[in-house]
């Protein structure tokens, strides 16, 4: 059984034309044009009057949104980050105990908050995309778009105050101006598409010395304007004369560099590459590095031109199929429609699942279903009814194709609202 993937095997050309509806909330372009003009490359305005919502982002995270998570949800650290000129604040500053029966120390205090805030102070709302449900929404839907794994944090910022200085994201971001008015000044890199692993704090002096020249973008955000900007692309913002609300999508998509990484694992399987070093050899001396380093730089090469690219995508896939979430499930409602399963029942693929069916190599007549946190085990003569439910769209029980009565289509279904891979439609 060949490998397949969501959508079938003929994906579309751009990940981002995958699902355009999403991703014109966020850009005043064709997605064909965002990937080929802007995506890693350039930054991107667009405009509110350019963009399909005219009522903007508020459906997504309003002010009086965020006031509810500030003060009645039991928001807990590290959820809220609190910024002042320039530097982040102790958590023990804004969070304590919240009272009987919730003695736990990191729980947000709002009059705390308030204190700061009203101070000038930026309230930084993290991990949205993880609970607040319009935002876990969205983000799915935009991830799917994107095939990249995504993050969501607001940014609440008193008039005229500025919470962070210029400094540079090692992900791309959207930022979606909610409410009021901010001041973008945007520079070049001083380190064109930055790892993780490298900061802008390590280039504090260099970051410095360009925000002090001609910013390469000067903008005010307006409530609906949205900003594109690659990784490395030097920034700050200022809110204007009213507060400002503002939501930042980061995208954690990978780069050439994770394929480096998958190869650097896979090569251990090559015993040249895990031969010791000589006896006795000081590595710290060049002339006694130097003909190992070329026996392995060779060894390294021979190697390489053999790689598996179906070994590289399945490291890939391990690393990046567990930070894109699928859709909640509600355990309850999922239980209990477990137990109520018949023939009538429909069921449907969980939204924003990444699943692949393949033979199982090593055990004949099975079938393997991956998805983003396990591997499922199935009789081959699942493959047709899994391909029905995997298809996405709702599906009746009994109408489960390849299987011999209703009997096994319920414990087939049944097995996949377990393993949560699909859910009552």
């Amino acid at each position: 059984m060949d490998d397949v993937t969501p959508g079938g095997s003929d994906r579309p050309a751009s990940a981002a034309a995958a699902a355009p509806g999403v991703l014109a909330r966020c850009v005043a372009v064709e997605p064909d044009k965002f990937a080929a003009a802007h995506w890693g490359r350039a930054p991107l305005l667009s405009r509110a009057a350019e963009l399909p919502n005219r009522s903007g982002f508020t459906d997504l995270l309003s002010p009086a949104d965020a006031d509810e998570l500030l003060s009645r949800r039991g928001l807990r650290t590290p959820f809220l980050r609190i910024a002042k000129d320039g530097e982040l604040l102790p958590a023990a500053r804004f969070t304590g105990p919240g009272g009987a029966g919730a003695e736990i120390t990191d729980q947000v205090l709002d009059e705390k908050v308030l204190d700061l805030y009203a101070g000038g102070a930026t309230l930084v709302l993290q991990g949205l995309h993880r609970i607040w449900p319009p935002l876990v929404d969205f983000t799915r839907d935009l991830s799917t778009a994107l095939r990249q794994p995504l993050q969501v944090n607001a940014y609440l910022t008193p008039a005229g105050s500025q919470g962070f200085a210029t400094h540079y994201d090692t992900h791309d971001v959207f930022v979606l101006q909610v409410d009021g008015r901010k001041h973008w000044r945007i520079h070049e890199p001083v380190l064109p598409d930055p790892l993780e692993r490298q900061p802008w704090g390590g280039w504090a002096d260099e970051v410095a010395a360009v925000a002090e020249g001609a910013p390469a973008l000067d903008v005010v955000l307006a409530p609906g304007d949205a900003l594109y900007l690659p990784r490395g692309w030097l920034h700050s913002a200022q809110a204007q004369d009213d507060s400002s609300l503002h939501l930042t999508v980061g995208i954690r998509a990978l780069t050439r560099y994770a394929l480096v990484e998958a190869l650097l694992g896979l090569a251990a399987e090559d015993r040249r590459l895990r031969a010791p070093l000589p006896y006795g050899i000081d590595v710290v001396d060049p002339d006694q590095v130097e003909p190992e380093l070329t026996e392995t730089v060779e060894a390294l090469r021979d190697w390489l031109v053999g790689a598996d690219p179906a070994a590289v995508a399945a490291r890939l896939r391990e690393r990046a199929w567990p930070a894109a979430r699928p859709a909640p499930i509600r355990p309850m409602a999922q239980a209990a429609a477990i137990a109520a399963l018949d023939a009538d029942s429909r069921i449907a693929l969980r939204g924003g699942t990444r699943w692949q069916l393949t033979a199982a190599p090593a055990e004949p007549g099975r079938v393997l279903l991956r998805v983003f946190d396990r591997t499922v085990g199935f009789p081959d003569w699942c493959g047709p009814a899994l391909r029905a439910v995997l298809a996405g769209a709702p599906v009746r029980v009994g109408d489960l194709p390849g299987l011999d009565d209703d009997h096994d289509r319920i414990v087939l279904a049944r097995r996949l609202l377990r393993e949560a891979v699909a859910v009552p439609a």
